[in-house]
């Protein structure tokens, strides 16, 4: 009897736990499902870019399953009637997925497997988003991490030796299915699934993220991360951020790539020290941290799952956002969506979410610290549009971000964490080769007004052919003034 394999965060062949496990108890009689789920497709902070992404990213796994003797069926409509329906037609007696821990996916997958286990088909789910899930790590007294400096010690030392699956079986030719299973003839573009024709941005599919993954460790990025990964204006980041979102490539298989540079063997102890004296180890080090973030930020949202539309710390909620001036606010969010805030890191920085649908991580952090602690706007405004433009928008790793951002979440680091933009831009973009990049305006800008063109001279305007007004915009906020007006805020909430 087949199984049905529901692919969703995991659109790949190699290392998918459920997958593999679905191969080994049917012999190979597996029904490889993608449900086109409109709740999702229609819901407000869709990105065209991610839908885009993702269907590149289905399409390889095709060219995947067919290379295996089978193909991907790919269904429209809501997946607990789809699949009942798939299970009923094919005679499948289970359905297999890999686990996902959103709140509105774990309220899916209840109703979804509730309706199957009714209609006599087996569930079952299984781990593979994250190395460790749900309540593997928790403090000694039982509760889940809300700090994430002891949470990665927990992940550390509870850490074993990672070999990825290869994935190298073969399937049985799919069942000739009846007309009431409604398999969808093609897979359709963005366009015809009424997205705009959106250009450039990553390139999907389970290849290219084994492609990323070899050129970031064979071409010393990986090594140098610790080093390079600050400096927006270099290639210093793997950009796989937006195949782990969709599973095109899995956690195991970037940790196991990770440690295989390290100089010391497996499994001697983590010591994860910025003061390591081997300069491999100490970027292996730094970008498997970035693993353990992302999966901080997975259990957060699991444990407390307020945090997806309320601040993590409620203490904060009386924290007011705003100027008091609706229509001004308005502008200003306008000003810092489209990159025009006068502050050419964050121009930048928002222009290329805009074109590419990807930001680098140092960027993030300084235009959620701007919306939120220079523009004084409520981060949810920031969470919604990155959303929105973002190949990578998880919920849960974006939901962490901006609230680390705006004081509001899980971080330690008090709220006086205030990012100063010229200072970021100075220190992290010196020459300026990332603000010519995204502003072309500001290319003949000399460098010592690069990283605040207001402070320009006419003549220099003039003979860089910017015109503060005109060719650039002048700061729309003064940093100093707003720093202390959101400090007071803050205090008040402490004090009172």
């Amino acid at each position: 009897m087949p199984i049905i394999h529901w692919f969703r965060r995991d659109l790949r062949l190699a290392d998918n736990t459920a997958l593999n496990a679905a191969v080994r108890d049917s012999g190979g009689a597996v029904i490889p499902v993608f449900i086109l789920d409109d709740k999702l497709l229609k819901g407000r902070d869709v990105a065209p870019m991610r839908v885009r992404f993702m269907l590149e990213s289905l399409r390889a796994l095709d060219d995947g399953l067919r290379r295996r003797g089978s193909q991907l069926l790919v269904l429209r409509g809501d997946p607990a009637t789809e699949l009942a329906r798939l299970a009923q037609a094919t005679g499948a007696s289970a359905v297999y997925f890999n686990r996902d821990y959103t709140p509105a996916a774990r309220r899916r997958d209840r109703r979804v497997a509730a309706t199957l286990r009714s209609a006599g088909v087996r569930v079952e789910s299984f781990k593979d988003l994250v190395i460790f899930e749900e309540d593997e790590l928790l403090t000694a007294s039982g509760q889940p991490y809300t700090v994430f400096t002891p949470y990665k010690k927990a992940w550390l030392s509870r850490i074993t030796p990672i070999r990825p699956q290869a994935g190298d079986w073969q399937l049985s030719p799919l069942p000739t299915l009846p007309s009431s299973i409604a398999v969808m003839s093609h897979l359709p573009s963005a366009a015809e699934l009424g997205f705009a024709d959106v250009q450039g941005g990553p390139k999907g599919g389970e290849p290219e993220a084994m492609r990323l993954l070899m050129q970031f460790k064979d071409s010393g990025a990986l090594q140098a991360y610790s080093t390079r990964r600050d400096f927006p204006g270099i290639e210093g980041t793997s950009r796989l951020s937006p195949h782990l979102r969709f599973g095109t490539i899995s956690p195991r298989q970037c940790y196991a790539v990770a440690v295989s540079t390290l100089s010391y063997a497996f499994p001697a102890k983590h010591s994860f020290s910025p003061a390591a004296s081997d300069a491999k180890k100490e970027g292996a080090d730094a970008w498997i941290s970035e693993l353990i973030w992302r999966e901080f930020y997975i259990q957060i949202l699991y444990h407390f799952p307020h945090a997806d539309h309320a601040n993590f710390n409620r203490a904060y909620d009386v924290v007011r956002w705003g100027s008091g001036d609706a229509a001004l606010d308005e502008a200003r969010f306008a000003a810092w969506c489209e990159g025009r805030t006068g502050y050419p890191i964050v121009d930048a920085a928002m222009r290329q979410l805009n074109q590419t649908g990807w930001m680098h991580n140092r960027t993030r952090m300084i235009v959620a610290s701007f919306l939120t602690k220079d523009l004084l706007l409520d981060w949810r405004l920031g969470e919604s549009y990155f959303m929105r433009k973002l190949a990578d928008g998880d919920p849960a790793s974006n939901n962490g971000g901006w609230q680390w951002a705006a004081s509001t979440g899980t971080d330690a680091q008090p709220y006086f964490r205030i990012f100063n933009p010229k200072l970021q831009s100075e220190r992290f973009d010196p020459d300026g080769t990332y603000i010519k990049r995204w502003l072309p305006e500001l290319a003949r800008v000399p460098v010592e007004y690069i990283h605040e063109p207001a402070s320009m001279p006419p003549a220099v305007q003039a003979q860089a052919g910017c015109i503060i007004g005109r060719d650039y915009p002048a700061p729309i906020v003064d940093h100093a003034e707003q720093k202390e007006e959101i400090l007071r805020r803050f205090k008040a909430v402490k004090t009172g």
